[in-house]
Protein backbone atom coordinates (compact mmCIF):
# COMPACT_ATOMS: atom_id res chain seq x y z
CA UNK A 1 0.00 0.00 0.00
CA UNK A 2 1.70 3.17 -1.20
CA UNK A 3 -1.13 5.65 -0.62
CA UNK A 4 -2.30 7.26 2.60
CA UNK A 5 -5.72 8.87 2.83
CA UNK A 6 -5.74 11.61 5.45
CA UNK A 7 -7.07 15.01 6.39
CA UNK A 8 -5.36 18.00 4.83
CA UNK A 9 -2.56 19.90 6.58
CA UNK A 10 -1.26 23.44 6.21
CA UNK A 11 1.93 22.20 4.55
CA UNK A 12 -0.15 20.82 1.64
CA UNK A 13 -1.31 24.26 0.43
CA UNK A 14 1.17 24.80 -2.40
CA UNK A 15 0.78 21.30 -3.83
CA UNK A 16 -3.01 21.58 -3.74
CA UNK A 17 -2.87 24.99 -5.42
CA UNK A 18 -0.78 23.53 -8.26
CA UNK A 19 -3.24 20.65 -8.58
CA UNK A 20 -6.30 22.93 -8.56
CA UNK A 21 -4.69 25.15 -11.18
CA UNK A 22 -5.06 22.35 -13.75
CA UNK A 23 -8.83 22.09 -13.19
CA UNK A 24 -11.88 24.37 -12.94
CA UNK A 25 -13.77 23.45 -9.77
CA UNK A 26 -16.05 26.00 -8.14
CA UNK A 27 -15.62 24.54 -4.65
CA UNK A 28 -11.83 24.24 -5.00
CA UNK A 29 -10.60 27.11 -7.18
CA UNK A 30 -6.89 27.76 -7.86
CA UNK A 31 -6.71 30.54 -5.29
CA UNK A 32 -4.16 30.23 -2.49
CA UNK A 33 -6.21 32.42 -0.15
CA UNK A 34 -9.37 30.33 -0.60
CA UNK A 35 -7.48 27.04 -0.33
CA UNK A 36 -5.79 28.31 2.84
CA UNK A 37 -9.15 29.23 4.34
CA UNK A 38 -10.50 25.79 3.48
CA UNK A 39 -7.54 24.11 5.15
CA UNK A 40 -8.15 26.14 8.32
CA UNK A 41 -11.88 25.39 8.26
CA UNK A 42 -11.15 21.70 7.72
CA UNK A 43 -8.79 21.56 10.68
CA UNK A 44 -11.48 23.04 12.95
CA UNK A 45 -14.10 20.67 11.54
CA UNK A 46 -12.05 17.51 12.05
CA UNK A 47 -11.30 18.69 15.59
CA UNK A 48 -15.03 19.21 16.21
CA UNK A 49 -14.51 22.94 16.84
CA UNK A 50 -16.75 24.42 14.09
CA UNK A 51 -19.58 26.57 15.40
CA UNK A 52 -22.21 25.21 12.98
CA UNK A 53 -22.80 22.79 10.12
CA UNK A 54 -22.64 25.54 7.51
CA UNK A 55 -19.13 26.44 8.70
CA UNK A 56 -17.94 22.83 8.62
CA UNK A 57 -16.03 21.31 5.75
CA UNK A 58 -13.79 18.27 5.62
CA UNK A 59 -10.81 18.33 3.27
CA UNK A 60 -9.24 14.97 2.40
CA UNK A 61 -6.04 14.27 0.50
CA UNK A 62 -4.34 11.16 -0.82
CA UNK A 63 -0.58 11.05 -0.44
CA UNK A 64 1.96 8.99 -2.31
CA UNK A 65 3.99 8.03 0.74
CA UNK A 66 7.05 7.00 -1.28
CA UNK A 67 7.28 10.42 -2.93
CA UNK A 68 5.78 12.21 0.10
CA UNK A 69 3.50 14.17 -2.19
CA UNK A 70 -0.26 14.89 -2.25
CA UNK A 71 -1.67 13.61 -5.53
CA UNK A 72 -5.44 13.99 -5.04
CA UNK A 73 -8.15 15.73 -3.01
CA UNK A 74 -11.82 15.54 -2.08
CA UNK A 75 -14.19 17.60 0.09
CA UNK A 76 -17.31 17.34 2.19
CA UNK A 77 -19.26 20.57 2.78
CA UNK A 78 -21.40 19.71 5.80
CA UNK A 79 -24.23 22.06 4.78
CA UNK A 80 -24.78 23.68 1.39
CA UNK A 81 -27.71 26.11 1.62
CA UNK A 82 -28.83 28.48 4.37
CA UNK A 83 -31.23 31.44 4.73
CA UNK A 84 -28.34 33.82 4.12
CA UNK A 85 -26.68 31.81 1.35
CA UNK A 86 -29.25 29.43 -0.23
CA UNK A 87 -28.49 26.50 -2.48
CA UNK A 88 -29.67 27.58 -5.96
CA UNK A 89 -30.62 25.34 -8.86
CA UNK A 90 -33.02 24.86 -11.77
CA UNK A 91 -35.78 22.28 -11.36
CA UNK A 92 -36.18 20.40 -14.64
CA UNK A 93 -39.85 19.68 -15.26
CA UNK A 94 -42.28 18.65 -18.00
CA UNK A 95 -45.25 20.80 -18.93
CA UNK A 96 -48.05 19.79 -21.33
CA UNK A 97 -49.65 22.31 -23.69
CA UNK A 98 -52.62 21.37 -25.88
CA UNK A 99 -54.85 23.15 -28.40
CA UNK A 100 -58.31 21.58 -28.87
CA UNK A 101 -58.99 23.76 -31.88
CA UNK A 102 -55.84 22.68 -33.70
CA UNK A 103 -55.72 19.20 -32.24
CA UNK A 104 -52.04 19.69 -31.45
CA UNK A 105 -50.23 19.08 -28.19
CA UNK A 106 -46.66 19.38 -26.92
CA UNK A 107 -44.76 18.20 -23.88
CA UNK A 108 -42.24 20.90 -23.09
CA UNK A 109 -39.17 20.75 -20.89
CA UNK A 110 -39.13 23.76 -18.58
CA UNK A 111 -36.65 25.14 -16.07
CA UNK A 112 -37.73 26.77 -12.80
CA UNK A 113 -35.26 28.62 -10.59
CA UNK A 114 -35.46 27.22 -7.05
CA UNK A 115 -33.81 27.83 -3.68
CA UNK A 116 -33.03 25.63 -0.67
CA UNK A 117 -32.36 27.54 2.54
CA UNK A 118 -32.01 24.33 4.58
CA UNK A 119 -29.66 22.56 2.23
CA UNK A 120 -27.99 19.16 2.11
CA UNK A 121 -24.43 18.05 2.71
CA UNK A 122 -22.46 18.39 -0.51
CA UNK A 123 -19.47 16.41 -1.75
CA UNK A 124 -17.00 17.92 -4.21
CA UNK A 125 -13.40 19.00 -4.70
CA UNK A 126 -12.42 15.73 -6.40
CA UNK A 127 -9.02 16.16 -8.05
CA UNK A 128 -6.40 13.60 -9.11
CA UNK A 129 -3.03 14.42 -10.67
CA UNK A 130 -2.96 13.52 -14.37
CA UNK A 131 -0.22 10.89 -14.22
CA UNK A 132 -1.99 9.00 -11.40
CA UNK A 133 -5.20 8.47 -13.35
CA UNK A 134 -5.81 5.07 -14.87
CA UNK A 135 -3.43 3.31 -12.52
CA UNK A 136 -4.46 -0.09 -11.11
CA UNK A 137 -4.61 1.33 -7.57
CA UNK A 138 -7.54 3.55 -8.71
CA UNK A 139 -6.43 6.58 -6.74
CA UNK A 140 -9.50 8.59 -7.75
CA UNK A 141 -11.84 5.95 -6.41
CA UNK A 142 -9.97 5.81 -3.10
CA UNK A 143 -10.05 9.57 -2.45
CA UNK A 144 -13.69 9.75 -3.52
CA UNK A 145 -14.98 6.88 -1.37
CA UNK A 146 -13.10 7.79 1.80
CA UNK A 147 -15.66 10.56 2.31
CA UNK A 148 -18.42 8.01 2.83
CA UNK A 149 -16.43 6.03 5.37
CA UNK A 150 -15.96 9.27 7.31
CA UNK A 151 -19.67 10.08 7.08
CA UNK A 152 -20.45 6.64 8.48
CA UNK A 153 -18.07 7.32 11.38
CA UNK A 154 -19.67 10.69 12.21
CA UNK A 155 -23.26 10.72 10.94
CA UNK A 156 -24.28 13.47 13.37
CA UNK A 157 -21.92 15.91 11.64
CA UNK A 158 -23.82 15.77 8.35
CA UNK A 159 -27.27 16.36 6.89
CA UNK A 160 -29.64 13.51 6.08
CA UNK A 161 -29.40 14.39 2.36
CA UNK A 162 -26.18 14.19 0.35
CA UNK A 163 -25.70 16.16 -2.88
CA UNK A 164 -23.15 16.10 -5.66
CA UNK A 165 -23.06 18.63 -8.51
CA UNK A 166 -21.48 17.01 -11.56
CA UNK A 167 -19.60 18.90 -14.26
CA UNK A 168 -21.26 19.11 -17.70
CA UNK A 169 -19.59 19.08 -21.12
CA UNK A 170 -17.60 22.28 -21.71
CA UNK A 171 -15.65 23.44 -24.73
CA UNK A 172 -11.83 23.05 -24.66
CA UNK A 173 -11.51 26.71 -23.66
CA UNK A 174 -14.02 26.31 -20.79
CA UNK A 175 -17.03 27.77 -22.61
CA UNK A 176 -20.49 26.70 -21.38
CA UNK A 177 -23.05 26.58 -24.18
CA UNK A 178 -25.84 26.57 -21.60
CA UNK A 179 -24.55 29.76 -19.97
CA UNK A 180 -24.06 31.52 -23.29
CA UNK A 181 -27.66 30.75 -24.31
CA UNK A 182 -29.24 31.68 -20.98
CA UNK A 183 -27.23 33.10 -18.08
CA UNK A 184 -25.18 35.61 -20.06
CA UNK A 185 -28.36 37.11 -21.53
CA UNK A 186 -29.67 37.95 -18.06
CA UNK A 187 -26.41 38.98 -16.37
CA UNK A 188 -24.07 40.18 -19.10
CA UNK A 189 -21.28 38.26 -17.38
CA UNK A 190 -18.89 35.70 -18.88
CA UNK A 191 -19.31 32.16 -17.54
CA UNK A 192 -16.15 31.84 -15.44
CA UNK A 193 -16.67 35.23 -13.78
CA UNK A 194 -20.31 34.50 -12.93
CA UNK A 195 -19.44 31.03 -11.62
CA UNK A 196 -16.76 32.50 -9.36
CA UNK A 197 -18.98 35.35 -8.13
CA UNK A 198 -21.72 32.89 -7.20
CA UNK A 199 -19.38 31.25 -4.70
CA UNK A 200 -19.09 34.59 -2.90
CA UNK A 201 -22.62 36.00 -3.23
CA UNK A 202 -25.75 34.68 -4.97
CA UNK A 203 -27.72 37.95 -4.82
CA UNK A 204 -27.34 38.64 -8.53
CA UNK A 205 -28.87 35.27 -9.42
CA UNK A 206 -32.09 35.99 -7.54
CA UNK A 207 -32.38 39.55 -8.83
CA UNK A 208 -31.34 39.06 -12.47
CA UNK A 209 -32.53 35.57 -13.41
CA UNK A 210 -36.20 35.20 -14.45
CA UNK A 211 -38.64 33.89 -11.85
CA UNK A 212 -40.97 32.44 -14.50
CA UNK A 213 -40.70 29.06 -16.21
CA UNK A 214 -38.08 28.95 -18.95
CA UNK A 215 -39.07 26.77 -21.92
CA UNK A 216 -35.93 25.06 -23.16
CA UNK A 217 -37.30 24.91 -26.72
CA UNK A 218 -36.33 28.59 -27.08
CA UNK A 219 -32.67 27.74 -26.41
CA UNK A 220 -30.37 26.69 -29.22
CA UNK A 221 -29.63 23.01 -29.81
CA UNK A 222 -26.14 23.11 -28.26
CA UNK A 223 -27.52 24.53 -25.00
CA UNK A 224 -30.39 22.03 -24.85
CA UNK A 225 -28.00 19.13 -25.45
CA UNK A 226 -25.93 19.71 -22.29
CA UNK A 227 -28.88 20.02 -19.87
CA UNK A 228 -28.46 17.32 -17.24
CA UNK A 229 -25.48 15.72 -19.02
CA UNK A 230 -22.01 15.12 -17.62
CA UNK A 231 -18.71 15.72 -19.36
CA UNK A 232 -16.66 12.79 -20.61
CA UNK A 233 -14.06 13.17 -17.86
CA UNK A 234 -16.85 13.17 -15.24
CA UNK A 235 -18.43 9.91 -16.43
CA UNK A 236 -16.41 7.68 -14.05
CA UNK A 237 -17.52 9.78 -11.06
CA UNK A 238 -21.15 9.56 -12.21
CA UNK A 239 -21.00 5.77 -12.54
CA UNK A 240 -19.32 5.46 -9.15
CA UNK A 241 -21.99 7.56 -7.45
CA UNK A 242 -24.80 5.61 -9.12
CA UNK A 243 -23.24 2.34 -7.95
CA UNK A 244 -23.57 3.40 -4.30
CA UNK A 245 -27.09 4.80 -4.47
CA UNK A 246 -26.99 8.33 -5.95
CA UNK A 247 -29.69 9.30 -8.47
CA UNK A 248 -30.34 12.22 -10.78
CA UNK A 249 -32.59 14.70 -8.95
CA UNK A 250 -34.01 16.39 -12.06
CA UNK A 251 -32.12 19.48 -10.97
CA UNK A 252 -29.29 21.26 -12.75
CA UNK A 253 -26.72 23.96 -12.09
CA UNK A 254 -28.09 27.38 -13.12
CA UNK A 255 -24.76 28.32 -14.71
CA UNK A 256 -23.70 25.38 -16.83
CA UNK A 257 -26.65 22.95 -16.79
CA UNK A 258 -24.67 20.20 -15.05
CA UNK A 259 -26.82 17.58 -13.26
CA UNK A 260 -27.34 17.35 -9.52
CA UNK A 261 -27.24 13.86 -8.03
CA UNK A 262 -28.40 12.99 -4.51
CA UNK A 263 -29.22 10.29 -2.00
CA UNK A 264 -30.23 9.94 1.64
CA UNK A 265 -27.19 9.38 3.86
CA UNK A 266 -28.73 6.25 5.34
CA UNK A 267 -29.23 4.76 1.87
CA UNK A 268 -25.61 5.02 0.68
CA UNK A 269 -24.48 1.41 0.34
CA UNK A 270 -20.98 2.08 1.66
CA UNK A 271 -22.35 3.88 4.73
CA UNK A 272 -24.64 0.96 5.48
CA UNK A 273 -21.74 -1.51 5.18
CA UNK A 274 -19.28 0.41 7.38
CA UNK A 275 -18.66 -1.05 10.83
CA UNK A 276 -16.18 -0.61 13.65
CA UNK A 277 -13.89 -3.52 14.52
CA UNK A 278 -11.10 -4.29 16.94
CA UNK A 279 -7.77 -5.16 15.38
CA UNK A 280 -6.45 -8.63 16.10
CA UNK A 281 -3.09 -10.33 15.66
CA UNK A 282 -2.74 -12.86 12.89
CA UNK A 283 -1.77 -13.25 9.28
CA UNK A 284 -3.94 -12.76 6.25
CA UNK A 285 -4.64 -16.11 4.60
CA UNK A 286 -6.20 -15.36 1.21
CA UNK A 287 -5.71 -11.86 -0.20
CA UNK A 288 -9.06 -11.49 -1.93
CA UNK A 289 -11.21 -9.14 0.15
CA UNK A 290 -10.47 -5.42 0.01
CA UNK A 291 -11.80 -2.60 2.16
CA UNK A 292 -11.40 1.02 3.04
CA UNK A 293 -10.15 1.32 6.59
CA UNK A 294 -9.91 4.45 8.67
CA UNK A 295 -9.80 5.92 12.15
CA UNK A 296 -9.52 9.15 14.08
CA UNK A 297 -5.85 9.03 14.99
CA UNK A 298 -4.05 11.28 17.47
CA UNK A 299 -2.41 12.85 14.42
CA UNK A 300 -5.76 13.35 12.67
CA UNK A 301 -8.01 11.23 10.48
CA UNK A 302 -6.18 8.69 8.35
CA UNK A 303 -7.16 5.77 6.18
CA UNK A 304 -6.15 3.53 3.28
CA UNK A 305 -7.32 0.56 1.25
CA UNK A 306 -6.32 -2.80 2.66
CA UNK A 307 -6.97 -6.50 2.42
CA UNK A 308 -8.56 -7.94 5.53
CA UNK A 309 -10.06 -11.03 7.17
CA UNK A 310 -12.60 -11.32 9.95
CA UNK A 311 -11.78 -13.80 12.70
CA UNK A 312 -13.96 -14.28 15.79
CA UNK A 313 -15.56 -10.89 15.34
CA UNK A 314 -12.24 -9.07 15.04
CA UNK A 315 -10.37 -7.90 11.97
CA UNK A 316 -6.94 -8.92 10.77
CA UNK A 317 -5.01 -6.70 8.36
CA UNK A 318 -1.46 -6.91 6.98
CA UNK A 319 1.39 -5.45 9.01
CA UNK A 320 1.96 -2.90 6.24
CA UNK A 321 -1.52 -1.53 6.88
CA UNK A 322 -0.90 -1.29 10.62
CA UNK A 323 2.32 0.54 9.96
CA UNK A 324 0.73 2.97 7.49
CA UNK A 325 -2.12 3.81 9.86
CA UNK A 326 0.09 3.67 12.97
CA UNK A 327 -2.21 1.21 14.77
CA UNK A 328 -1.70 -1.95 16.77
CA UNK A 329 -3.69 -4.98 17.85
CA UNK A 330 -6.48 -3.97 20.21
CA UNK A 331 -7.06 -0.61 18.51
CA UNK A 332 -10.45 0.12 16.92
CA UNK A 333 -10.78 0.90 13.23
CA UNK A 334 -13.69 1.47 10.86
CA UNK A 335 -13.91 -0.82 7.85
CA UNK A 336 -15.94 -0.56 4.63
CA UNK A 337 -15.81 -3.74 2.49
CA UNK A 338 -15.43 -2.85 -1.19
CA UNK A 339 -15.30 -6.00 -3.30
CA UNK A 340 -13.76 -9.31 -3.97
CA UNK A 341 -10.40 -8.99 -5.68
CA UNK A 342 -8.98 -5.64 -6.68
CA UNK A 343 -10.52 -2.25 -6.02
Amino acid sequence: MNFLLREVRAKDLQTIFELADTFSLLNLPPDERIIGEKIKASDKSFRGESASLEESEYFFVIEDIEKKKVIGTSLILAKHGTEEFPHTYFDVKKKERYSKELGIGFIHQVLKLSYDSDGPTEIGGLLVADHYRGRPEKVGKQISLIRFLYMAMHRQRFEDRILCELAPPLSPDGRSEFWEALGRKFTGLPYMEADYLSSQNKEFIKNLFPEEDIYTCVLDAKARYVIGRVGLSTMPAKHLLESIGFKYLNQIDPFDGGPHYGVALKDITLVKKTKQYELSDGKIGIFNTLALVGLDHADGFRGCTSYFELKNGKVVVPETTKSLLDVASGDKIYLTPLSEGTI
